[in-house]
């Protein structure tokens, strides 16, 4: 595919007059030549809303068979970019080709995922309770409920990564498959990987004949088009995943509009994990070197990445101490995905480091000369350091961590009880401490949303049974999940439909039940 530099809009192409901007390759610390990105602004925002707008009705009123099978050609157009599109991938993100190619797989399979949810028509959510003419002392009138999409949403594309959290990622593709057109504000640090995949979405919108304006791709200062996506009237929603500043500052946005809309923002975690004494006595070493192969898998740039350790004292934590210090004091540094995640990765290890009562445990492999390259880190410190000094609970974002040494299980629960909002929590156990866990559960329930056993956060499989949110502010909304067939309930508000006539009831509703849905008919489910 020859990259152009142009934004999409709808189905033109346009070159932004706001300046120029080109990709950067964070291994070679160069810019990518070719080709320079024109940069957009507020103009080339409202081109896209108008179209989103526009198309918003005749999309969402589409069958929903066409709509699963637009989204499986979006995925069935990725894989055909083939090669280039890892290659280029690469060259902007500095990941390795082999942990592309599965961002790749998970990318087009959350596609097909939704396909396959839109077919189903359970999102929907439809149910009828039917007119009861005859009750007393008042009667019932015939009511239905279905969901609907909120409207256009814009989506954020994240730094880490370029495929499945960026513009066919999971927000766009839960969007999409909710019936709302999506507006993506590409990320600067993979420009080229961004330009090639909205294409491959470009293209999918012509091939099934849809409005052009179910999808554009902006181009342009963070700040700028963020701002003027976020505020302008035709746009319903927000999808973002970066940092907590960035998710703040949309919020603001969006809630002082005249309008508010919801912004379902990811955006800090440090997901904790706790080592029980059991665990510990059985399997220390064995734990200490799956931590350290966590924590430094992509250079740590996960939002799930085990920022935190915490364990009661004793022989079982020194011997997990010691397993991960060997494991990490041999690791590679490796290329983080800008020069500014590295120098914050930097400045946050130093603010850590620095804090009274905090010891640098193992450092990795020197970087040398490699440009943009983290080393990873293990700390520690003791639970009343952890408590007095907020540094000590902040995400480093790259392949550090802290480990807590408390004094019993009930110091573990007041820093439990401390922690903000998470991602995830971890249990490492065995059967000897399942008292403790049933003592440590309630609390992680109210604090993380995905609570694991003898594992580690790193991997989020999207499935239907997957929540990827959190407490404030690992997000900026805990009732939905970023990952998973749920998260196309963030983009959908229910319309109850009472004493309408058949003939002007969406299909769902209606009598014959024409798609085949299980519907909840007067409280039961039945397909009727």
């Amino acid at each position: 595919m020859n990259l152009t530099g142009e934004m999409l809009i709808g189905a033109s192409f346009v070159r932004g007059n706001q300046g120029t901007q080109r990709a950067f390759n964070p291994a070679t610390n160069q810019e990518i030549a070719e080709p320079a990105y024109g940069m957009g602004g507020a103009q080339e925002v409202e081109q896209a809303a108008a179209l989103a707008a526009k198309a918003f009705d005749a999309y969402r009123s589409a069958p929903l068979t066409k709509r699963a099978a637009f989204l499986e050609t979006i995925a069935d157009n990725i894989m055909a970019l083939g090669d280039a599109l890892i290659e280029r991938a690469h060259a902007e993100s500095g990941l390795p080709v082999a942990r592309l190619q599965g961002e790749r797989g998970r990318t087009v399979g959350q596609l097909r995922l939704f396909a396959q949810v839109v077919r189903d028509g359970h999102f929907l959510r439809a149910a009828i309770d039917p007119a009861l003419p005859g009750r007393e002392p008042l009667p019932r009138p015939d009511l239905r409920l279905a969901k609907i999409p909120l409207g256009p949403v814009a989506v954020f594309g994240a730094s880490n990564f370029p495929l499945a959290f960026s513009v066919a990622g999971g927000d766009t593709a839960s969007a999409l498959a909710a019936g709302a057109p999506v507006i993506v504000k590409a990320h600067s640090a993979h420009l080229g990987t961004s330009e090639m995949v909205g294409r491959a979405i470009q293209q999918a919108v012509a091939a099934h004949g849809l409005p052009e304006g179910v999808f554009s791709l902006l181009i342009g200062a963070g700040r700028q088009i963020g701002e003027a996506l976020v505020a302008h009237p035709a746009v319903k929603a927000v999808g973002f995943t970066g940092s907590r500043q960035g998710g703040l500052a949309l919020l603001k946005a969006a809630n002082s509009r005249p309008e508010p809309i919801p912004v379902y923002a990811e955006m800090s975690s440090i997901n904790p994990v706790f080592l029980l004494p059991g665990a510990l006595a059985s399997r220390a070493e064995a734990i200490g070197k799956a931590f350290a192969a966590s924590l430094t898998l992509g250079a740590g740039q996960f939002c799930t990445n085990p920022g935190l350790v915490l364990a009661v004292e004793g022989a079982g934590l020194d011997r997990f101490m010691a397993a991960a210090k060997e494991a990490l004091c041999g690791a590679a540094a490796q290329t983080m995905l800008t020069p500014g995640i590295h120098d914050a990765y930097r400045s946050s290890t130093s603010a850590v480091r620095s804090a009274e009562g905090v010891t640098e445990w193992v450092r990795g492999s020197d970087a040398g000369t490699q440009p943009n390259a983290a080393q990873a880190m293990l700390f520690v410190t003791d639970a009343a350091r952890l408590l007095a000094s907020p540094v000590l609970g902040g995400e480093m974002f790259g392949p550090a961590a802290v480990v807590v040494r408390a004094r019993s299980l009930d110091e573990l629960l007041q820093v439990a009880e401390h922690l903000e909002g998470q991602l995830t929590a971890t249990l490492h156990i065995d059967a000897a401490d399942s008292d403790d866990a049933r003592r440590l559960l309630p609390v992680l329930e109210r604090k993380a949303g995905r609570i694991l056993a003898n594992g580690f956060p790193t991997g989020v499989e999207v499935c239907h049974a997957m929540v990827h949110g959190g407490p404030f502010p690992s997000t900026s909304n805990a009732m939905y999940t970023s990952v998973g067939a749920t998260a196309i309930d963030r983009f959908l508000r229910p319309v109850c439909y009472q004493d309408l006539p058949q003939e002007l009831l969406p299909q769902a509703l209606q009598a014959s039940n024409p798609l085949r849905l299980w519907r909840l008919v007067d409280g039961a489910p039945a397909r009727m």
